[in-house]
């Protein structure tokens, strides 16, 4: 398993040291992984004066997966738009056509009180947003910012998707309800755009393939007001690149800390790159503060989705729920009478618990 390691910027190297300790158990007992460290986002521009450089592209090329840390900081604010470091991580999904970005929102038991809503309305919850990563809003054309015919400055981004594009995260998004509980809510704004009524339309088409798949639709300013009020009538949902952005981070909320969720990004052959869903936190970075259970999360879902390795990866996921039954936690999880641990502490207990 050729694995390409992309720590970044911020905490992502201190959080990345944590799962590979993780994954250095696993290679200790004969899992055969190999792993090439490569830079990406401003560590990409400090070493090679881009954001994904060719370096980094060629390590990525070759892997069969790549872990990602986090990218992006204050200090790259200044630099224009094609060399920040977001643009190493739209560089990346474009380049290995990561099409698929599977967010699963899972409230364990023992973080049920670090939820801002209720525990009686998250306990067991357990959702999978399945994002589409390369079309949409962000990738369409004509953009940019300009001077119109009556001399005023405006900007503009066109949202736009193909046929096939759609019927690609259609087919994920159903293949992945079959697998859990048949129920597959996509979330569109057909009333209003037509990107999205010609998205509902071939969901509804591709769904003929799936006729044990339940298919709802809903609008996602309702889907996004579901998601607090009674988030546990979802099991995986489907959307757009700009309504999945902004809702699976909603829903990560609802599991206490956005420090917790992993997610994965596939491409036709299961090709993926995993990271955690949080961002680079440069107001913590080098302090040993952050958690590092997203990342090393992430790395059980590579061992799902591209090796598929379920033995491994729920083995993983078991020493997580374990370290938090006994009472660990970081600092975005603390609560009275825990366990309060450092980043490095944290990858201490769940090698242990390996």
């Amino acid at each position: 398993m050729k694995i390409a390691v992309l720590p970044g910027d911020g905490i992502g190297p201190e959080i990345i040291a944590q799962a590979m300790r993780v994954l250095e158990v696993l290679r200790s007992e004969g899992l055969n992984m190999e792993f090439e460290e490569a830079p990406l986002g401003g560590a990409g521009y400090d070493a090679y004066g881009a954001p994904y450089p060719e370096f980094t592209q060629k390590i990525c090329r070759a892997a069969d997966a790549v872990l990602l840390g986090a990218v992006g900081g204050p200090q790259y604010d200044t630099l224009d738009r094609p060399l920040r470091p977001e643009r190493g991580l739209l560089g990346i999904r474009k380049d290995l056509g990561l099409f698929a970005n599977l967010r699963p929102a899972v409230l364990f038991p023992e973080l049920a009180n670090a939820s801002t809503l209720k525990p009686e309305v998250v306990a067991g919850l357990d959702i999978m947003i399945v994002r589409e990563l390369t079309g949409d809003i962000y990738f369409g054309q004509p953009r940019g910012m300009r001077v119109n015919d009556k001399g005023e400055r405006e900007a503009l981004n066109t949202m736009i998707y193909t046929e096939s594009e759609v019927r690609r995260i259609a087919h994920v998004a159903f293949g992945i309800a079959m697998k859990r509980q048949k129920k597959l809510c996509s979330v569109d704004k057909a009333n209003v755009l037509e990107t999205t009524e010609f998205w509902k339309e071939i969901v509804i088409d591709v769904a003929k393939e799936y006729p044990q798949v339940q298919l709802t639709h809903m609008y996602v300013d309702n889907a996004a007001m579901q998601l607090i009020r009674n988030p546990k009538q979802f099991d995986v949902i489907v959307t757009g690149n700009i309504f999945g952005d902004i809702l699976s981070d909603e829903a990560s909320m609802l599991t206490g800390s956005i420090g917790m969720l992993a997610s994965a990004s596939l491409n036709e052959t299961k090709k993926g790159l995993y990271e955690p869903a949080h961002g680079s936190a440069p107001d913590i970075a080098g302090k040993n503060l952050a958690n590092p259970l997203a990342t090393i999360l992430s790395a059980a879902m590579m061992l799902r989705y591209t090796f598929n390795n379920e033995a491994a990866a729920a083995r993983i996921e078991g020493a997580v729920k374990k370290v938090l039954a006994a009472g660990y936690r970081t600092g975005d999880i603390f609560e009275a009478g825990m366990k309060k641990v450092s980043c490095s502490e944290m990858g201490d207990q769940v090698v242990a618990s390996m």
